[in-house]
């Protein structure tokens, strides 16, 4: 296969999701943050049938980090979210569990798909990125072309059927006099993880050092500004390494599902 091209960061903004997939489905590998401006970015955790009512329940029981936007019926491979598109290859990099062990980061998923699997499409906050950019609040990540930071916390979520772990955040230093506009902007989007869940001082959360996430890649913190922390939707892949169930597979973190479902309808008054 020809090596795919990344388009320049102010193209990628401008991509309909269904151009994007379709880069992602021929070989392009990126973090999908600023992509497709306007359109939702989704998590995935995919299960075995067996599994699917514990993580359902997991889901319903901790909605800040696992806010569902929808579900694939068993063996489904595209719906509403993703019109003509792939479930099994229109992620940038997937990645597939045995036992709670990361086996395989792959680029699709035709070698790993079985026709019992349930896809859950699980709201992510690179969906209110827009909004905050439209603000003048500049977006570390994506300004410095990087993965977003992402850390696991001293936060247990609530246990459901088998499922357990702790609560996975997302950070964003945010300008100190603009931080209660960034709470309210991101807390009109509560279907993509809403209002942050802590402000400041990260070693509250159990993180010890910013520098060193266990998910993404550090951003610079400028002098001025304050790490802002929002639930994050690789909780549900923190489940599964805590859980250790048979067989799972996850979207790799920052390499998200860019939805046709605009970001406006996540929004709220």
């Amino acid at each position: 296969m020809d090596a795919i091209h990344p388009p320049a960061r102010a193209e990628r903004a401008t991509l309909s999701p269904a151009q994007a997939r379709t880069l992602f489905r021929a070989g392009l590998e990126l973090p999908t943050a600023g992509f497709s401006d306007g359109y939702a970015q989704a998590n995935l955790l995919i299960v075995p049938r067996q599994l699917a009512f514990d993580f359902l329940l997991f889901a319903q029981r901790n909605p800040k980090a696992c806010p569902i936007l929808g579900v694939l019926e068993t063996g489904e491979t595209t719906g509403e979210l993703l019109r003509d598109g792939d479930i099994r290859t229109d992620v940038p990099r997937y990645r597939v569990f045995e036992g709670g062990q990361l086996v395989a980061e792959p680029t699709d998923l035709l070698e790993h798909w079985r026709d019992d699997l349930v896809t859950f499409i699980i709201g992510c906050s690179f969906t209110f990125e827009s909004a905050l950019l439209a603000e003048g609040i500049e977006v570390a990540h994506v300004a410095q072309s990087v993965n977003v930071p992402m850390y696991r916390t001293n936060r247990s979520t609530t246990p459901a059927g088998s499922l357990h772990g702790p609560l996975v955040v997302s950070m964003r230093p945010i300008p100190a006099e603009r931080v209660a506009d960034a709470v309210r902007i991101t807390s009109r989007y509560p279907a993509v993880h809403g209002a942050p869940v802590h402000v400041g001082e990260p070693q509250r959360l159990g993180i010890a050092d910013l520098a060193h996430p266990d998910f993404g890649d550090p951003v610079h913190i400028p002098e001025g500004h304050v790490p802002v922390f929002w639930a994050c939707g690789v909780t549900a892949q923190a489940a599964v390494m805590a859980s250790r169930p048979p067989f799972a597979i996850a979207h790799a973190p920052g390499y998200m599902l860019i939805t046709d479902a605009p970001d406006r309808r996540y929004q709220v008054p």
